[in-house]
């Protein structure tokens, strides 16, 4: 009877606490243009830090040139893109972790949240997950092995 108990708590536990996540999988948009999204790219002076297949870096400062898009095993989600541009500091990855602010660890990149239109936002991340291509890696190729039978 214990153990019934013990496991009805935890299952209510774990559905109660599921209730409240900030999950993004139901987050969506309306649809972008990708060619209005190249133009607010543009617009908004993103390729002075960024590197898209269309767009070339403006050799600006130097600092930084970060390459958005390309082939890659794992696709940016929409909500991951929509994340990154209204909140640059919430994931800085490791390859660029060193150009964040020594200070508050902030990333260099601005915030755009007052200026953005939030259609400007959907045209802009449509634009960037049109420019990524998905390489699924070749799986490896094991050899057989079976040590109960005989070679």
């Amino acid at each position: 009877m214990m153990k019934l108990f013990l496991l009805t708590t935890c299952i209510a536990t774990l559905f109660i606490s599921g209730c409240g996540s900030k999950s993004g999988a139901e987050f969506t948009l309306p649809e972008g243009d990708v060619a209005q999204g190249k133009e607010r790219f543009i617009q908004f002076g993103c390729n002075a830090c960024h590197t898209t297949n269309s767009v070339d870096h403006l050799p600006i400062t130097g600092e930084h040139d970060i390459f958005l898009g390309g082939p890659t095993s794992r696709i940016e989600t929409y909500a991951e893109l929509v994340t990154s541009v209204i909140n640059p500091s919430h994931r800085i990855s490791a390859k660029h972790y060193a150009k964040r602010d020594p200070e508050d660890g902030s990333s260099p990149m601005p915030t755009f949240n007052d200026i953005m239109s939030v259609t400007d936002l959907i045209h802009l991340v449509t634009y960037l997950q049109s420019g990524y291509e998905l390489r699924i890696p070749p799986r490896m190729a094991y050899p057989d092995y079976r040590p109960w039978q005989a070679r």
